[in-house]
């Protein structure tokens, strides 16, 4: 066949398939992820695009995602209370219904509890999902004569392994990222402990801060003990302390389970990964920790045709093979309870184990209404506050019961301005 003749029919071919992507109906999900979850969400919008013929999903990157134009957005969990109050969105469930769309609805509950109704209906769906684990350096461990396959449990076996890392010459044994995440919200959460009222704020609007109690000003004060004698080391309120980790500066880190793989990558020793330390005499510890991210939101005013094709693509990122795709790609949790059966049945956390130990904390006891989440307005503020007045304790101008004290008292301020 003549090579002009070749060319036309690829043109055709080409110019048949572009008008056939164009003439989709187009559905827009707008985010703020960068890096290789920014990459991974898009492959994951070119698979569900090749799935089906119907709708064409395009992602708009925003570092401040602007909503207005937008049929789907991926919000952090901390602005959940925020969009409910602004009735900016509609629930999936509800989207779900009208499709008649059937899904799996064996979710991993401390994973769909964040982004669930009162009656346990999903309100948005849980996209980048993590919980706090304690990574460790096992080289350093070696160093300080410890054994590398295995962390502190609890929290009062840890000072003991510090004193060796310390003796061993390292100059931070522990650190943390994101302290009012990992160091008050998880905490209490593992310790089936509030830190407002009203189940979190997850059952009404009037909750109130109560984190001020026994179990935080205990932590707190102990933490605070461990900074004076070299053991912890304060290094920011975002991810700062994994680079001071990877580095080899500090030989132990609280950080997120999705940061594994980056750290596994960047770490210049053998990593090693543990459950999250807990105090051994509170009754019911460890109970379960949180399930931190940001979830996919349907906006308020879809088109008949746009709410369609959100429950079309919702369906499918249900299913079992793209959940436990996705999970494995990216480090996030999955949603499901099929995904993770999937996942383990293919032996992924045989060369993952960070990824088990996440989903075994997830999954180790039924949430309560301590650890279902949080869900407070102004959440962001309330943690930049909790951030805040532990500094104050870390750089010694506060005593714990004061900070905390003073953290409740600002962060109900925020939550009711004008009120006592």
């Amino acid at each position: 066949m003549p090579r002009i003749v070749l060319s036309l029919l690829f043109i055709l071919a080409f110019s048949s398939a572009a008008s056939d992507v164009s003439a989709r109906q187009p559905l827009t999900l707008v985010h703020a992820l960068e890096g290789v979850p920014r990459w991974e969400l898009e492959q994951l919008a070119g698979r569900f695009n090749k799935s089906q013929a119907e709708f064409r999903l395009v992602t708009l990157y925003r570092a401040l995602p602007d909503h207005a134009r937008a049929d789907l957005a991926l919000v952090a969990d901390a602005m959940t209370a925020d969009l409910l109050a602004r009735r900016a969105v509609q629930p999936l469930w509800q989207i779900l219904a009208q499709a008649g769309a059937r899904t799996d609805t064996r979710f991993i509950p401390a994973v769909a509890s964040s982004f669930a109704d009162e009656k346990g209906r999903l309100l948005a769906l849980p996209l980048t999902p993590s919980t706090p684990l304690l990574y460790y350096n096992r080289d350093a461990f070696r160093k300080a004569k410890l054994d590398p396959r295995q962390a502190p449990r609890t929290w009062y076996e840890m000072p003991a392994w510090m004193e060796k890392l310390a003796e061993a010459g390292s100059a931070c044994p522990l650190t943390t990222t994101f302290p009012a995440w990992i160091l008050l919200e998880n905490m209490a959460a593992w310790h089936n402990q509030a830190i407002a009222t009203h189940d979190n704020g997850m059952d009404g609007e009037d909750a109130r801060l109560a984190f001020n109690g026994h179990l935080m000003v205990r932590w707190i004060g102990m933490l605070a003990s461990w900074q004076k004698s070299g053991y912890f080391s304060y290094s920011g309120r975002t991810d700062e302390a994994e680079a001071r980790f990877a580095s080899g500066e500090c030989a132990m880190l609280t950080s997120s389970s999705a940061s594994y793989a980056a750290l596994r990558v960047r770490s210049r020793f053998e990593l090693g990964a543990a459950h999250l330390p807990f105090y051994d005499d509170l009754p019911g510890a460890p109970q379960n920790t949180l399930a931190g991210g940001s979830a996919l939101w349907a906006l308020a005013g879809a088109p008949k045709d746009s709410a369609r094709g959100i429950a079309k693509f919702a369906a499918w990122l249900l299913r079992a093979d793209v959940q436990a795709e996705w999970h494995q790609r990216t480090g996030y949790a999955p949603l499901t309870l099929a995904a993770y059966e999937l996942t383990r049945r293919k032996g992924f956390y045989q060369a993952h184990p960070a990824q088990d130990i996440a989903l075994g904390q997830l999954l180790a006891r039924a949430p309560t209404v301590n650890s279902r989440g949080v869900r407070l307005a102004g959440l962001p503020f309330i943690r930049s506050i909790v951030n805040e007045e532990l500094e104050s304790v870390w750089n010694g101008k506060k005593t714990p019961i004061d900070a905390l004290n003073q953290a409740v008292l600002r962060g109900n301020a925020l939550l009711y301005p004008g009120q006592d």
